[in-house]
């Protein structure tokens, strides 16, 4: 494949930026246009910044790139949820079995701009910002984009074009007008009846974190929860994920007054550390949050889809960048196997590893949700995660699903949810059996797993 060809790239978010550090080493001369203004010179997080848990998947993406250590300067290890009761009791629930097994808070922001500055720092690439995406021609391979700022059109050409506009994608949209009604054909978006609502913990004294810096913060309340992800500067980003109609919900916090109610009987000991909280409640935006499914993800060798634009999925299982940036290495692998067939040849090869996979970690988001809401304040999920770690700490070959998920890149994510999925309907049916841990005999209790479900 000669690799002077232009790539063209809509989008400039993880995914693109993270792909055409990829494509610029492959000597591809490569062209990134995003709708947005420059976040390096204009704020445009408007609420929306949701921290993002940076695991093993999406720096295993970063090594590929030899970029990971630079990035993860600018991270902060959370080794577990804290759980925080409705009576300010806390309980600490680690995420791994061991101290290299943790999740890594990163702004989003921060990481964006980090991966446009080193993309920029490979002569072939170029990032031009404020072109909107109005229409494509892919077998002429040229796109439509009018410029925000002055109002002009202008036509582009590349050999290939790529789709790493996120959920909202004007690709897979243009995709969808040429190949709506054919056979297997599918672009849907599922959307959860609850939203979500940026606030924040600022920072105390000379940049003091006001609560434990190295978890990952929730107040689980059944139907409805609070989170909060630590920041380098001290400050933690709290997201309220909650239903946006019913009796507690967006539609009846209307006023100051129930929603600081609400808070102080629901979130008690989260309200001092929130100054800014009926401020931020109305002036920060309601999210929605959805999951997209789409096939194809490509159209012939002209185009294809990346990251969110493909599979956006919700953020309850801390994966969408990670899963996002494992496109990326495929994309890369498929590139490097199958570059000499053909443009058309590598998409339906990278396609087939990745379609799979992002039902699965899509699934396993929205069930994550349940558990994180639900899960994490019942007694026997308590348990529950007290023998994995057990078994975890005990034999080699033992994963919980959120290990296999989070910590273990060879596992893919449509394995890491069937086998999963068994795990945990087995180990929650004997932890509910059961007042303690200390009743049980872990030896017993693996040879039974390993024999029905390993």
């Amino acid at each position: 494949m000669d690799s002077n060809q232009k790539i063209i790239i809509v989008g400039a978010g993880l995914a693109g930026s993270l792909l055409s550090i990829y494509m610029a080493r492959r000597g591809f001369q490569v062209e990134v246009y995003e709708k947005r203004p420059d976040m390096r010179k204009a704020d445009i997080s408007a609420g929306r910044s949701i921290n993002l848990a940076l695991s093993h998947r999406g720096i295993r993406a970063l090594e590929r790139a030899n970029i990971a250590k630079k990035i993860l300067a600018d991270a902060i290890p959370m080794r577990g949820r804290m759980l925080h009761s409705i009576e300010g009791a806390l309980t600490f629930v680690p995420y791994g079995k061991n101290d290299s097994e943790y999740i890594n808070s990163i702004s989003r922001g921060g990481l964006n701009i980090a991966l446009m500055n080193i993309a920029e720092s490979y002569d072939k690439v170029n990032f031009m910002f404020n072109e909107a995406c109005e229409s494509v021609d892919f077998e002429a391979g040229t796109i439509e984009l009018k410029n925000a700022q002055s109002g002009e059109s202008r036509q582009i050409k590349g050999e290939v074009i790529i789709g790493a506009d996120g959920a909202g994608s004007a690709i897979r949209a243009a995709i969808d007008g040429c190949l709506k009604g054919q056979d297997g054909f599918q672009n849907n978006t599922e959307f959860l009846v609850h939203g979500y609502k940026e606030l924040t913990i600022p920072s105390g004294e000379a940049g003091a974190f006001l609560i434990d810096k190295n978890s990952l913060h929730i107040w689980p309340r059944g139907s409805y929860m609070l989170i909060a992800l630590p920041n380098l500067d001290g400050s933690f980003t709290c997201t309220l994920f909650f239903p946006n109609e019913g009796e507690n919900s967006f539609a009846t916090l209307d006023t100051p007054d129930k929603v600081k109610a609400f808070f102080e009987t629901t979130f008690a000991d989260a309200v001092p550390y929130l100054p800014e909280l009926t401020q931020e409640f109305f002036d920060n935006p309601t999210g929605l949050l959805g999951t997209v499914r789409c096939y194809p993800w490509h159209f012939g060798g002209k185009a294809v889809l990346v990251g969110d634009a493909a599979h956006a999925i919700v953020p309850f299982y801390g994966q969408g960048m990670n899963a996002s940036f494992e496109d990326c290495i495929a994309f890369d692998e498929c590139l490097e196997k199958y570059g000499n067939e053909g443009w058309q040849k590598v998409f339906e090869e990278y396609q087939a590893l990745r379609k799979a996979n992002s039902d699965a970690i899509a699934t396993l988001a929205v069930e994550n949700f349940y558990e994180m809401r639900d899960g994490v304040a019942d007694p026997a999920f308590l348990r529950k995660r007290q023998l994995e770690r057990m078994l975890e700490n005990k034999y080699d070959d033992y994963h919980s699903k959120y290990s296999m998920v989070t910590f273990n890149p060879a596992i893919s994510y449509a394995e890491a949810h069937k086998r999963g999925n068994r795990q945990n309907e087995f180990l929650l049916e004997v932890c509910r059996k059961v007042d303690s841990v200390d009743e049980l005999n872990v030896d017993e209790i693996y040879a039974q797993l390993k024999a029905a479900l390993l």
